[in-house]
């Protein structure tokens, strides 16, 4: 039994927690082992937050594919289902997974790993918006991106064209949910992980433990 009682499959985007491949806003800072370190954290964290949200199934979306060996092993210790994104931008890959999921169940969340300030309690709330008629429910970050977007249909519009990494994200996803009609919820505005000035704030939020020396 679900906590929500219509099952809400959560798909999880995770960049391979591979040396100078991600967190690469933070490899000045922590150099490129560290910053993969710390992917390692987020990824583990926003599993963790998806399980224990109890919504439905946990996927783990994985760039560059779901054969690397550092998210293999996530599939392996939590059960979860692992698939590998698409080619194209980020747009035209969160489009594709959230095609992939509307094939099976009548509404899906995506998120990524980059915002551990997402709670159980934000994943319920957006998928009871979701049980109350909306098309679409978002958590908008602070940096004008968005942290969750929750779906019931699916529209290219939404993902076709948009600048992704800009602080625009937010607002053109919101004129295109009125270009389209959709009724839509937004909750509580989060914060990413993304630059120097973000792990500091990491740190003291005591939200994740601080990379350690024998981290590197």
């Amino acid at each position: 039994m679900h906590a929500i009682g219509i099952e809400t499959p959560i798909l999880i985007f995770a960049k391979a927690p591979e040396p100078g491949y991600t967190k690469t806003r933070l490899i000045p800072t922590l150099g490129a082992e560290r910053a993969a370190a710390l992917q390692c954290m987020l990824i583990a964290h926003a599993l963790d937050t998806a399980l224990g949200a109890d919504i439905g199934p946990v996927e783990l979306w994985c760039a560059p594919a779901a054969q690397h060996p550092a998210l293999a092993q996530y599939a392996g210790r939590r059960g979860i289902t692992l698939r590998s994104q698409c080619g194209g931008d980020l747009g035209m890959r969160m489009l594709h997974a959230t095609r992939s999921a509307l094939e099976f169940h009548p509404r899906t969340i995506i998120i990524g790993t980059d915002s551990p300030a997402l709670t159980e309690a934000d994943l319920r709330s957006a998928a009871q918006a979701l049980d109350q008629r909306h098309d679409a429910v978002l958590i908008p970050a602070e940096d004008g991106g968005y942290v969750l977007i929750g779906l019931n249909r699916c529209d290219e519009l939404l993902f076709d064209g948009l600048a992704w990494g800009g602080n625009q994200v937010m607002a053109m996803t919101r004129n295109r949910l009125a270009t389209l009609a959709w009724r839509w919820q937004e909750l509580r505005t989060l914060w990413d992980v993304d630059r120097p000035a973000d792990y500091r704030r990491l740190l003291a939020s005591g939200l994740l433990p601080e990379l350690t020396h024998a981290q590197r």
